[in-house]
């Protein structure tokens, strides 16, 4: 049996095995569409650009950025890649991948404690 479920990773590394989303809205530097293996772009459900200019990866508004970034997730678009991802997750290991060298301080990271957090109350 496929374990199912998410997890996080950085696209330059070759993270784990399962269905591979760039949840970036930007692509990656210097990193080949092939040389990703990405299996789906969702950029959707990334942070707004607003948003991530103005956390600019600044650690000390990290809590601020994930509030403000849960609250993006429940509204469209972004609202309908996260029943998306949910629902490849059923019965498959989905990536979340991101280009940040600080994962634990990412969008991905805040995406990816929504869905866990989705997928245990629901």
């Amino acid at each position: 049996m496929t374990e199912s479920g998410f997890t996080v990773g950085r696209v330059y590394e070759d993270s784990s095995d399962g269905y591979r989303v760039l949840v970036d809205r930007l692509w990656p530097r210097g990193l080949s569409k092939e040389a990703a293996r990405i299996d789906e772009w969702l950029k959707d459900v990334a942070p707004s650009p607003e948003l991530r200019k103005w956390y600019g990866h600044v650690v000390d508004r990290f809590e601020e950025f994930a509030r403000r970034y849960r609250a993006e997730l429940e509204q469209p678009p972004a609202s309908e890649v996260v029943a998306r991802l949910q629902r490849l997750a059923a019965d498959r290991r989905v990536v979340l991948l991101t280009a940040t060298r600080d994962v634990p301080h990412s969008g991905a990271r805040v995406l990816l404690d929504a869905l866990e957090e989705a997928q245990r109350d629901g």
